[in-house]
């Protein structure tokens, strides 16, 4: 074979097998945001979701115990109305910026259908008087590996995570607009 038709041949069998590497590698990483307007000014929206240690103002949490504070490193852990918990890590605390960031440490995929999940509040002025809450959110599937079953793929988790976020950020709304903190 001369260099050319081998350069060749190398190129097609390399090009035949990329697309069975990609199929190997497994689910990709998803994301997702949701937002919401609220007619109230950002320290007052802050005041209410910015203690990494109080989820009581979403509407499936239960209770939350939690350790540390805002500190990098706090924990807490979610009750869920209805049975499940979930143990979360703050990973980072800027209430300058009326944000944080936290991560999922640990969390049955019955109860929330993710894996390796990373999460970001926010809190932003919108205006005279307004606020904007957007909550940023990165994971993969329930189930790691090759063909999930129904309930742990990609749609599944999507799903939750946007239900879960759209629940909240609802929930919040109506709460600080009716005159509650």
């Amino acid at each position: 074979m001369t260099p050319n038709r081998r350069t060749l041949g190398l190129a097609l069998a390399f090009a035949a097998l990329v697309p069975l590497a990609a199929a190997a590698h497994g689910p990709s990483r998803k994301k997702t945001t949701e937002a919401v307007e609220i007619n109230a000014p950002p320290d007052k929206v802050w005041a209410v979701i910015g203690n990494f240690q109080d989820m009581s103002w979403h509407p499936v949490v239960e209770k939350t115990e939690g350790k540390g504070g805002n500190a990098t490193d706090a924990t807490r852990r979610l009750t869920l109305k209805g049975g499940g918990t979930i143990d979360e890590v703050l990973a980072r605390y800027e209430p300058e910026k009326r944000s944080y960031f936290y991560r999922i440490a640990e969390v049955d995929p019955k109860v929330l259908p993710v894996t390796n999940y990373s999460a970001t509040l926010i809190v932003e002025p919108a205006g005279e008087g307004r606020s904007k809450v957007e909550w940023r959110g990165a994971f993969y599937r329930g189930y790691p590996n090759n063909d999930p079953p129904p309930e742990l793929n990609d749609e599944a988790a999507m799903k939750a995570v946007s239900g879960v976020y759209r629940a909240g950020l609802d929930a919040l709304k109506e709460r600080i607009e009716k005159g509650g903190s």
